[in-house]
This record gives C-alpha cells, sequence and structure tokens, in this order.
C-alpha cells in the first residue's frame, strides 16, 4: 500500500483575512491552501523540478466546518491524492489543533515553466510524494493514466 507523505504548513493568520463576521473570509482558505500546495511542492520535490515547473490551480471544493478567528493556531496538512497526466489531485485539512476547520479538495496542472503548457512530471518526481509502508515506493503503480 502506498502513501502520500504529508506535509504541514504552519498558517498566519492575517487582520485583513478577518471578514465584517468577525472570523476569516472564505477567500483567504483559497490562499492558504495555494500557498501549502505549492511549499508541499517545494519542499518534496528536486530542485531542478522545482525551477522548471509551475502549478495552477484547476478547482477547489472546500468544506467549511468550523470558524477560523484573529489568533487561532492554524496548520494545513497537504496530501498528493494523485497524478494523472499533467494534473495533480490534493487533498488539504486546516486544523486548529485537533478541529477540523475546513477540507479542501483540489485539483492541478503542471506546467512546464518556459513554455507555460501542460506538462507531465517524470515517474521519479512523482515518488518522491509517495511512499511505501516503511520503504521507499517501487517504480510501478504510482501513477494513473487515462
Amino acid at each position: 500500500m502506498t502513501h502520500s507523505i504529508p506535509h504541514a504548513f504552519p498558517i498566519g493568520i492575517d487582520p485583513a483575512d478577518i471578514d465584517f463576521m468577525g472570523h476569516v473570509n472564505n477567500a483567504s482558505y483559497l490562499k492558504w491552501v495555494q500557498d501549502a500546495v505549492v511549499s508541499h511542492w517545494q519542499k518534496l520535490a528536486p530542485a531542478e523540478a522545482v525551477a522548471s515547473h509551475l502549478w495552477v490551480a484547476l478547482k477547489h471544493e472546500i468544506t467549511y466546518r468550523k470558524p477560523t478567528f484573529l489568533g487561532d493556531d492554524v496548520i494545513a496538512t497537504v496530501l498528493l491524492e494523485k497524478v494523472q497526466g499533467a494534473r495533480a489531485f490534493y487533498e488539504t485539512v486546516i486544523r486548529r489543533g485537533e478541529e477540523v476547520l475546513a477540507e479542501v479538495k483540489s485539483s492541478w496542472c503542471c506546467l512546464d515553466a518556459e513554455t507555460l503548457k501542460p506538462a507531465r512530471l517524470a515517474r521519479d518526481i512523482v515518488e518522491q510524494f509517495f511512499q511505501r509502508g516503511d520503504g521507499p515506493l517501487p517504480a510501478t503503480g504510482l501513477l494513473e493514466r487515462r
């Protein structure tokens, strides 16, 4: 069984994130997810892959569970679910301690940094984001193809 390597991303809540109701505005969650996913990519991908690829969001589906407030200690945990062609599918869970504040399913398109055209990632790059049990992931069964 393969497992995505989780990435914990601390979120700083800015006074500008707070809306008229006194809690974090919904639009701020989108920025947090983008920052968290890009941080995940930058942390686990090889430097040359980071330099030669860009990511653009295609879709976000956010389920809000509880409000977030200024001063809250918030962490976004990012998991790469799968890579399919030039697309990557992520799950991001935003928490305050053990409380789930929001769950986000998102899809992203990988672009070649020079041409700005969709680009498939090499298998060895994708493998950096997954592990099998307590050892490295073998080269088969990682990518879903259509």
